[in-house]
């Protein structure tokens, strides 16, 4: 019965180190193939280049952690942690423009290659993030950037 045991547990052991290496095979395979046909600005987009009248139309994430997206956050902007976006992917649409953003662009970077990854070719990244936001203008970052003044 040990025996018996042993040698399943070995064959488990096998079978599953041969699994992951094919998955992981297959999973760098696909990060290559990405990151070879990707633009240039790897989906990054600038607050300057978001016309207030744009940010209603598409879905934004907050990619920080709770207590921070509770702090500020980008009006209309939904919360999920950079780490769980692919967990949480139900609630990411891919008909539509999907805004990812934290307080530099580090941590939505990651967050947004791995949904792109995943099938998301919607995803943008706030160049920047929350702080190039707040001092390029925040919503009103477009109409700054073309020299108009911005109407309240």
């Amino acid at each position: 019965m040990k025996k018996a045991l042993a040698a399943l547990a070995i064959g488990l052991h096998l079978f599953g180190s041969n699994a992951w290496a094919d998955n992981k095979a297959v999973v760098v395979d696909e990060m290559a193939a990405y990151l070879e046909f990707v633009d240039y600005s790897g989906a990054t987009i600038f607050p300057e280049q978001l016309p207030k009248s744009e940010y209603p139309k598409m879905l934004i994430i907050d990619t920080r952690d709770a207590g921070q997206y509770a702090k500020e956050h980008i009006p209309g902007a939904i919360n999920i942690e950079w780490r769980q976006v692919l967990a949480q992917s139900a609630k990411i649409p891919k008909d539509k423009m999907v805004l990812l953003y934290c307080n530099a662009g580090t941590l939505s970077s990651q967050a947004g290659f791995a949904l792109r990854l995943a099938g998301w070719d919607n995803v943008r990244i706030l160049q920047g993030g929350m702080s190039e936001w707040k001092a390029k203008g925040g919503l009103d970052a477009n109409e700054k950037a073309a020299g108009a003044k911005p109407s309240h």
